[in-house]
């Protein structure tokens, strides 16, 4: 099946920013703490673009965070595509969550770190986003990606928390919900898109981390 014929799915590549510096493990940065990656996260962007050689891209969007455009940057070099900038990709404002570690929250707020997805959707974070307003901020963005690209692929460079996001706004399931996936520092996640389908929205691929797959013993 070739591309950009009309029973050519959509396809979106999903991809998570690489690993970030050491300091920042563990750490609530969110869109308040524009950190770089560490060396294992560079491994992780040239991983990415190794992996996507023979796949044909006709646009990337990202989030215009470091860490994204670090992780991107191989995969840009070998293109010739100039990547669209959406500021409302950056990651989820953590609020007063922002740069304290998980078991700070817990001591501070009592809240487990791993219930943010939660939290989000109760709109508990002090000072923080809710899942209303995220959900109203990426969808735009969304659209008009999806508008620009029909029958095309496309890469999407972001964040663990913004892909979360664009599952539960293609997949109509709450943000909550969400806390299923695990989405892995430096992962790519493929969903297809036909709308003439009964199930027009298909997970073709989640989670894959290209590094891992490098180290992985022939």
């Amino acid at each position: 099946m070739k591309a950009h014929l009309p029973d050519h799915p959509t396809q979106l590549y999903l991809i998570r920013h690489g690993e970030v510096e050491e300091k920042y493990h563990r750490v609530f940065g969110g869109s308040r703490i524009d950190m770089a990656l560490s060396p294992l996260g560079h491994d992780h962007g040239a991983a990415l673009a190794r992996w996507m050689e023979g796949s044909k891209l006709d646009a990337v969007y990202v989030s215009p965070m470091l860490r994204v455009q670090q992780t991107i940057a191989p995969l840009l070099a070998r293109r010739s595509l100039t990547p669209v900038i959406m500021p409302d990709l950056r990651e989820v404002d953590f609020g007063e969550w922002t740069g304290l570690r998980w078991e700070e929250v817990k001591e501070k707020f009592g809240t487990s770190a791993f219930d943010w997805l939660e939290v989000l959707d109760q709109a508990g974070i002090p000072q923080g986003e809710s899942a209303t307003a995220l959900l109203a901020r990426v969808r735009p963005c969304l659209a008009q990606i999806l508008q620009d690209n029909p029958h095309r692929s496309v890469a999407i460079a972001c964040h663990g928390g913004i892909i979360r996001v664009i599952l539960a706004l293609l997949l109509d399931l709450p943000l909550s919900r969400m806390a299923h996936f695990s989405i892995e520092y430096g992962s790519v996640t493929v969903v297809e898109l036909q709308p003439e389908k009964k199930h027009a929205i298909e997970i073709e691929l989640l989670n894959f981390c290209p590094l891992r797959d490098d180290r992985t013993p022939v």
